[in-house]
């Protein structure tokens, strides 16, 4: 617990750490990078180039200073970024790096004003934060390598084979090396693949796209125009090949309910709805499963869809093309906007809506589901940024 001092010099500081947070984070980033090299695997650079991975901690940052004394309303950010740690094998001897930079950065910032009074009440609440993250993670890894096939930090595993899922999307499925089976996952989780990439090693999460209790991990990628690792995805990781996955992390998951179940998504975001399809139909869930695309040519797994919904009663599916080509039918057309959701959605069941894809697109859904009275406990989805980008209204 915070000393009744260091709550005071907090409380004190705050509303000028909250107006520079974002000035923080900005000489924080490179600062760590600087100092620590070897911590920049864990980052997604492209999100640093974005600014978005600066601002979700500057918003982190200020929401946990703000609730020192109601820990409990972070729950779900919490969560959140526990499991993301645990998906990048975050350890306890990177959090001291992390307190050493920041504290660092708010000197600099503030300079004289940021006392060793100052910096010593900020350092006391982070490593307050530090122990509570560390705690949690740790019981995630034991939960991890507890399970049958289960292990704890990277294990390597061996590509098997490749699929074009569309001219963009191409399917990659991996087993351990080891020989041993995979520990099973919650539909719509996510792993971490571990890559050398020209010397240097990178990280990213994908979503695992097949149902659980297969003897595989499947990830599906878009080719992104400028990203490193999806692009050396596609044109030179070939079967035999190995990497390094992480265990299988992410509270975006299947909940277990009666409601009326949609799957919505935009583009690359269907990963995780295709993981969840297939359980919740074998669960008896009405489920509507509801896709966005440019057209037919960037459309995955419509063939698997489609054979599900001539073998399954209770799914209804439905696609949307931006962008149509003249020999694409049976599709609606367009985006999916509030009314189309008003007429594809059985709202009057208060089904469970799970929704993830572009940003834009995220947004829109967000605000439509919010304006149709879908009830904020039934609305998931998985976003990686700040809730408030999220909850801005879209062009």
């Amino acid at each position: 617990m915070l000393s009744s001092e260091t709550r005071a010099i907090i409380d004190a500081t705050l509303p000028a750490v909250k107006e520079n947070a974002r000035a923080i984070t900005e000489v924080f980033y490179p600062l760590m990078f600087s100092r620590y090299p070897e911590v920049k695997a864990y980052f997604n650079q492209a999100h640093q180039v974005q600014g978005t991975q600066r601002q979700a901690l500057a918003n982190a940052v200020v929401a946990y200073a703000s609730n020192l004394d109601r820990l409990e309303l972070l729950g779900d950010a919490v969560s959140l970024i526990v499991q993301k740690h645990a998906s990048l094998n975050i350890l306890p001897e990177h959090y001291p790096i992390v307190g050493e930079c920041l504290l660092a950065a708010i000197k600099e910032v503030f300079g004289d004003v940021a006392t060793d009074e100052v910096l010593n009440a900020w350092g006391e609440a982070y490593q307050q934060l530090a122990d509570i993250l560390i705690a949690a993670e740790e019981s995630v890894y034991q939960e991890n390598e507890a399970k049958s096939g289960g292990w704890r930090g990277e294990r390597e595993f061996r590509l098997m084979g490749k699929e074009r899922e569309s001219d963009v999307i191409t399917s990659f499925y991996f087993v351990p090396t080891d020989g041993e089976p995979v520990a099973d996952f919650k539909p719509g989780q996510f792993t971490t693949i571990i890559l050398d990439i020209n010397g240097a090693t990178t990280r990213r999460n994908y979503s695992l796209s097949d149902s659980p209790d297969k003897p595989y991990y499947r990830i599906s990628v878009k080719r992104e125009p400028e990203g490193l690792v999806s692009n050396y995805l596609h044109d030179h990781l070939n079967p035999g090949d190995t990497v390094k996955l992480t265990p299988p992390c992410g509270d975006f998951v299947l909940q277990d309910t009666n409601r009326p179940l949609v799957l919505l998504s935009g583009g690359i975001g269907l990963t995780p709805t295709i993981s969840m399809l297939r359980p919740a139909l074998d669960s008896g869930r009405e489920v509507h499963f509801v896709h966005g695309a440019l057209n037919s040519t960037t459309h995955a797994f419509k063939g698997v869809v489609d054979q599900l919904n001539k073998e399954y009663k209770n799914l209804h599916a439905s696609y949307c093309y931006s962008e149509p080509l003249a020999d694409d039918q049976d599709v609606a057309t367009g985006f999916i906007d509030r009314s189309r959701l008003e007429a594809l959605l059985p709202l009057e069941k208060a089904p469970d809506v799970y929704f993830l894809g572009p940003k834009a697109f995220m947004q829109n859904c967000y605000r439509d589901l919010k304006s149709l009275n879908v009830p904020a406990e039934h609305i998931r989805f998985e976003f990686f940024g700040p809730l408030e980008e999220l909850d801005s209204t879209a062009v």
